[in-house]
């Protein structure tokens, strides 16, 4: 008989084991520490890292200055088939080599800025039907945006592939009927914080007629906006007949940076010209509004025919710099572009911002 209180023999064995265990794994705990203690009081060698310590935090900043430009022979016809080494870019004078280029069928990026004052609501229907022809000339992988400006500014329709959406987009288009305010000059240089956010060939078309309200000192920001954008403007001149009346034909060169004060188109003309130089872009001015389908088909033929470049900016002072560009033939030999009929005309920003050191 088995006396009461005695542990069973197997369950003996199962306390034992697990004591035993315990024990020895106490021993190889201790015992890698003292392995570990080891290692790290003796010394190391070179060869045991090839890797040095940082010393501190590395910046690596990659820039690159990206130039859109078209050439037009007397003609009107675009210049194709150009390569890497047709170009010659100079920065302050001084050649760049160029480290990118891209062919002229690459995909473009537009943004559409349309007038709404109550003046251009009266001639809405004309260029608005017009307008889309401009759709129809852009590229299938080409993108619009749209955007509209009367007292401000603001953006309808973000960048979309499906060219169909900005055609709704114009048809729903609200005018302003009360407020005479236009502030032009602002709404261009939000435009061009817009088209920043979007990387590639990029270009903003103006339906505008360029007549501005704002206090003095908007159009020098704007001026200065964009000599560091890389954005190509068309500017579309609103107003007709009574813009030509006015001296639509006498605008000033882009040279000249002071657009007039006031609300003229005198001034408009001026600062719709200069918009265009600056950034490589062209301005119309239509006096009839069977011209706008022309127009609207030629800036989706030059966004079509568009070379991109690119060169690594040779100092990082955060001024700017003057640019220029010259092209050459298969031959070698420069394109004319001087005298009082050149055979060629070479559309391209005129200065850029260099990055801050």
């Amino acid at each position: 008989m088995e006396a009461r209180g005695r542990i069973p023999p197997a369950f003996t064995l199962t306390q034992s084991f697990n004591k035993a265990r315990l024990l020895w794994g106490f021993f190889a705990l201790a015992a890698l520490v003292c392995v570990f203690r080891a290692a790290a009081s003796r010394p190391v060698s070179f060869q045991q890292s090839t890797t040095p310590a940082p010393q501190g935090t590395l910046k690596v900043r990659v820039s690159l200055v990206k130039v859109d430009t078209s050439i037009v022979d007397a003609h009107g016809k675009f210049v194709e088939g150009l390569q890497r080494e047709n170009f010659h870019i100079f920065d302050n004078g001084a050649e760049q080599p160029i480290t990118f280029f891209a062919s002229a069928d690459a995909p473009a990026q537009v943004l559409v800025l349309i007038e709404t004052s109550p003046a251009v609501s009266l001639i809405s229907s004309q260029h608005l039907d017009a307008a889309y022809s401009l759709l129809n000339g852009l590229a299938p992988d080409d993108r619009v945006a749209l955007a509209s400006y009367s007292d401000t500014s603001q953006l309808i329709l973000p960048f979309t592939a499906n060219k169909s959406d900005l055609a709704h987009a114009l048809i729903d288009l609200q005018y302003s009927l009360g407020s005479g305010n236009l502030n032009f000059y602002d709404s261009v240089s939000a435009s061009l914080d817009w088209l920043s956010t979007v990387s590639g060939k990029k270009a903003l078309v103006l339906l505008t007629t360029g007549l501005d309200s704002s206090p003095a000192g908007h159009w020098q920001s704007l001026v200065d906006r964009l000599r560091g954008s890389e954005v190509t403007i068309f500017s579309v001149a609103l107003g007709g007949s009574l813009r030509s009346f006015q001296g639509a034909a006498s605008a000033a060169p882009g040279s000249n940076a002071v657009a007039p004060p006031g609300l003229s188109f005198n001034a408009a003309n001026r600062a719709l010209q200069f918009l265009a130089d600056s950034s490589g872009g062209q301005v119309f001015f239509p006096a009839q509004d069977k011209e706008f389908v022309a127009i609207y088909r030629r800036i989706a033929e030059v966004l079509r025919h568009e070379y991109t470049l690119g060169f690594a900016p040779p100092t990082l002072d955060g001024k700017f710099h003057s640019l220029r560009l010259e092209v050459f033939d298969s031959k070698g030999y420069p394109l004319p572009i001087d005298g009082d009929k050149p055979r060629y005309r070479i559309f391209a920003r005129q200065t850029y911002l260099a990055p801050s050191p």
